[in-house]
């Protein structure tokens, strides 16, 4: 199962303390928004998102169709077709992507510890 880019989307306490924090282990701004209170920031490969006020935990992120630099892949599991696997080994969705759409959507599980899992797909 291919579930694309990853990243760790963290909920913080001041977005402009927790930029400087991961600024000075190498991460470097990669996309987002200071000024809504969301980046994401990137050191080689790694990912991760700063997210303050959005939400209450910590979130695993994986966005089908996209690789680590967020650039669109020719070839990907469509999301729905992934939450259709997911179904059929009998995990348990949080929410779920409309079936019947096309394009963007999302759907979130979680692991038996309560992580959170979001899968993510922009195009």
């Amino acid at each position: 199962m291919k579930l694309g880019a990853f990243s760790v989307s963290l909920t913080v306490k001041d977005i402009h303390v927790s930029k400087s924090f991961y600024e000075n282990l190498g991460f470097q701004v990669f996309g987002g928004d200071i000024t809504q209170n969301w980046l994401i920031m990137k050191n080689e490969n790694c990912i991760i998102g700063l997210f303050q006020g959005m939400f209450d935990k910590n979130i695993l992120t994986f966005n089908p169709g996209w690789n680590e630099n967020a650039e669109n892949l020719e070839s990907f599991t469509d999301i729905r077709n992934l939450q259709k696997q997911l179904k059929e080994k009998g995990i348990n969705l949080i929410t779920e992507a409309d079936e019947s759409s096309q394009g963007p959507a999302h759907f979130t599980i979680e692991d038996p510890d309560g992580n959170q899992i979001l899968v993510d797909q922009h195009r």
